[in-house]
């Protein structure tokens, strides 16, 4: 296996962390958006870690198993919804893939104000980074970072 870390990629990457919580962004949602996309993008290291960091949040295993099929369960509020569809249109961005539409930008923005939007938007970000990172140098799921 191959290892990416240096002092600088750190640093910054702390950086990002602490912007992404300085937002204000309630952090179960900020949970629910990581382990969505790191769904969408096949990245088990990061779902094995966004489940168990999002059971230290508090978060229930009855959502937790049903992240992936948020759309057809009773078990999500309109806050968390609007962030899981803006996450799945901003990580869905392959092969002719909308993107975030207007539609899917204004039912998120009715929910979460701007610093709120810009934590969600770089918690999409960096995971989809981590994503990648972790497909590149083939991480298996449950290391300790």
């Amino acid at each position: 296996m191959k290892s990416v870390a240096n002092l600088d990629v750190i640093t910054a990457i702390q950086h990002l962390q602490k912007a992404i919580h300085a937002g204000g962004a309630d952090p179960l949602v900020l949970e629910l958006v990581h382990l969505r996309a790191s769904q969408i993008n096949g990245c088990s290291p990061c779902v094995f870690a966004g489940v168990q960091s999002a059971k230290k949040h508090g978060e229930t295993e009855e959502r937790l198993h049903n992240v992936v099929t948020w759309r057809e369960t009773p078990f999500f509020t309109e806050e968390e919804r609007a962030a899981l569809a803006l996450a799945e249109a901003a990580t869905r961005i392959q092969d002719g893939a909308p993107g975030v539409t207007d539609e899917i930008w204004d039912a998120a923005a009715t929910h979460f104000d701007e610093n709120q939007m810009a934590a969600i938007i770089l918690e999409i970000a960096i995971t989809n980074f981590f994503n990648r990172i972790n497909h590149t140098i083939r991480e298996p799921a449950g290391k300790t970072w």
